[in-house]
């Protein structure tokens, strides 16, 4: 167990015991846990599995290569339509925790063995479509253009997403504007 994790869990008003049961299944099933992006992150050998992330109205298990697993009921959910390999259990009480328990530690072990088989979710056919004025702002800009392409697939799509969530083109480019800076740092959206 991890002090830090500790100290977030110690910290919790809403789904404190939600987030409990679904530590101790995780620390059960042998993952090693940090505070990752400011939530519980649970890994084995290095590779992330799950992270236990609180929303208003649920706490969720969502697994990072989730696409790959099994999931005859049908309990994984995606995340939104922009979501490629990661999926995800809600939960809203405690004691549809312990009823999805046995379904948590199966998950936990198909995401292992996948890790440890080197299996991958398959890379996204569909080409990256830049937002207009980023595209613009690119072909203006060399120096922009060759670190957003050093940047890996899923931080150009971040960049892009964030951009493109504007409505109107004014803050599509002041959103290019506050996010040049990152992308010259080769940092990615989130990035600290």
């Amino acid at each position: 167990m991890s002090t830090n994790v500790d100290i977030y869990f110690a910290k919790a008003k809403r789904w404190r015991g939600e987030s409990a049961r679904l530590r101790a299944i995780l620390l059960e099933c042998g993952l090693e846990e940090a505070l990752k992006w400011g939530k519980p992150c649970y890994s084995s050998g290095g590779k992330n599995i799950a992270i236990i992330q609180k929303m208003n109205d649920f706490v969720a298990l969502m697994f990072f290569d989730g696409a790959l697993m099994k999931d005859p009921k049908g309990l994984l959910q995606s995340q939104g339509e922009n979501t490629h390999a990661a999926r995800r259990l809600t939960f809203t009480s405690e004691a549809e925790v312990d009823k999805l328990s046995k379904a948590v530690r199966d998950f936990v072990r198909q995401a292992v063995a996948a890790h440890e088989a080197g299996v991958k979710v398959p890379k996204r056919d569909t080409p990256l479509v830049l937002v207009e004025e980023l595209e613009q702002r690119l072909a203006a800009d060399l120096e922009l253009k060759t670190a957003f392409e050093a940047l890996t697939p899923g931080r150009q799509r971040e960049y892009n997403l964030h951009i493109g969530g504007a409505k109107q083109a004014k803050t599509r480019e002041s959103r290019i504007d506050a996010c040049a800076p990152k992308i010259l740092a080769k940092k990615g959206f989130r990035d600290a």
